[in-house]
């Protein structure tokens, strides 16, 4: 199939990517896939930043834990031992495991942050590439004053290159797409009830 402007535009813009610069933190937005911890660990190698935040409990809709081995703990117990055994260590790795959904991911995360007293100017961003939109939208919600270099993890075999060309694949593309709208409009009321509440 040859690339249309539609598929090219829907490509940059679910799929972002930046190239990584100094940071502040690299944030990992929760999930299964622990390749995005690996790519974590190996920009904490090259000395990218000095902290890293995995978030997750675990996937809501599941309600428990579906790694094999971590049945009854949390994804962020399993992101944190892939990046240890990837060379980072304990003591450079946060710890959230309360969230469920994306947006906890974020919600949790800056909770953390506030609570250790880390301003976060620039921030690495690692989820799975074909998240990569939504997980930057819900994390630039919570820190609006942040510079944010996301470095995706193709996972599951969607990638840039090839989402058109199955229909799963597609699917997959256009269910972010969807969230993308619905789960910011959700948002957006949400934060319209709390300004109603301060007036």
């Amino acid at each position: 199939m040859k690339k249309s402007s539609f598929i090219e535009d829907m490509t940059e813009f679910i799929f972002v990517e930046n190239e990584p610069e100094q940071a502040d933190i690299i944030f990992i937005p929760g999930g299964d896939q622990g390749a995005i911890a690996e790519t974590a660990a190996g920009l904490y190698r090259e000395g990218y930043a000095p902290l890293v935040l995995p978030s997750g409990r675990w996937s809501k809709p599941v309600g428990h834990c579906r790694i094999p081995g971590y049945e009854g703990r949390t994804e962020w117990e399993y992101l944190r031992d892939i990046l240890m055994k990837s060379g980072v260590p304990e003591a450079a790795i946060l710890r959230e495991d309360q969230a469920t959904f994306t947006y906890e991911n974020a919600i949790y995360s800056r909770r953390v942050t506030d609570e250790a007293g880390l301003g976060i100017r620039k921030a690495i961003l690692c989820p799975q590439a074909v998240h990569a939109r939504r997980a930057l939208l819900y994390y630039k919600i919570l820190y609006p004053e942040t510079e944010f270099f996301v470095c995706p993890t193709v996972t599951r075999g969607i990638s840039r290159k090839n989402w058109f060309r199955e229909e799963k694949k597609i699917d997959e593309v256009l269910g972010e797409l969807e969230k993308c709208g619905s789960q910011f409009h959700q948002i957006l009321r949400d934060y319209g009830k709390q300004e109603k509440g301060r007036t």
